[in-house]
């Protein structure tokens, strides 16, 4: 699909301080239009934000892991790492 249809027009009011952050972001970045640099930016903080949640979701799991399953896993990295320095597949 092209990009235009997967497009939605939108209209805003933004402070001025956020207009001029578009046109310095889109002068250096060398971006078409403020529309497009805005609509970078918004990737940008969606991957930012899908890679926090993803880091904390393995920040979750490994506290949630017992003392004895710590000790597994810290074995099972540690056989990984002779396996992968020793070349065997």
């Amino acid at each position: 699909m092209p990009a235009q249809a997967r497009k939605v027009k939108k209209s805003f009011s933004i402070s001025l301080e956020s207009e001029a952050f578009l046109k310095r972001v889109r002068r250096e970045r060398k971006v078409a239009s403020e529309s497009e640099t805005l609509d970078v930016l918004l990737r940008e903080l969606m991957a930012s934000q899908k890679q926090r949640a993803i880091e904390s979701a393995y920040v979750d799991y490994y506290d949630s892991l017992s003392d004895e399953e710590v000790a597994e896993q810290r074995a099972l990295g540690a056989f990984a790492e002779i396996q992968l320095s020793s070349g065997v597949r």
